[in-house]
């Protein structure tokens, strides 16, 4: 059985500006460089042609991983109901042995950064 892929309406909205800048802005100038490659002749030695495929090559991938993400995404509202945590609650965490507190919203896993203070579902802590 296949995970769902939870998002909350923030990390969606993030994806979406994502997809968009993608597509509308990153598509063109890759283009644009493409065509300047080409104008320059033999294609078998052009480090400019190269670069600009791979990027392509990264864009276009970046892009239907996006796409196929935000399509079968299931939004989630953030808070927790009666106390119990579960996704998008916002905890704090205090380390055993440390004083200070962490805190952090509990979000899906194609979302999680725990350096914005978004943590996994399905990590320890978060599944905790």
């Amino acid at each position: 059985m296949v995970e769902p892929i939870y998002l909350t309406a923030e990390g969606r909205d993030e994806l979406v500006k994502e997809l968009d800048f993608l597509v509308n802005v990153r598509r063109i100038e890759l283009a644009a460089k493409l065509k300047e490659a080409v104008s320059q002749g033999d294609l078998k030695e052009n480090a400019d042609y190269h670069d600009a495929k791979e990027q392509q090559g990264f864009v276009e991938g970046r892009v239907k991983y996006l796409e196929n993400l935000l399509h079968s995404a299931e939004i989630i509202s953030r808070g927790s109901a009666n106390g119990v945590v579960g996704l998008g609650a916002r905890v704090t965490i205090v380390e055993v042995g440390e004083d200070q507190e962490e805190d952090y919203v509990i979000v899906g896993a194609a979302e999680a950064n725990p350096s914005v203070g978004k943590i996994s579902n399905q990590s320890p802590i978060g599944s905790a």
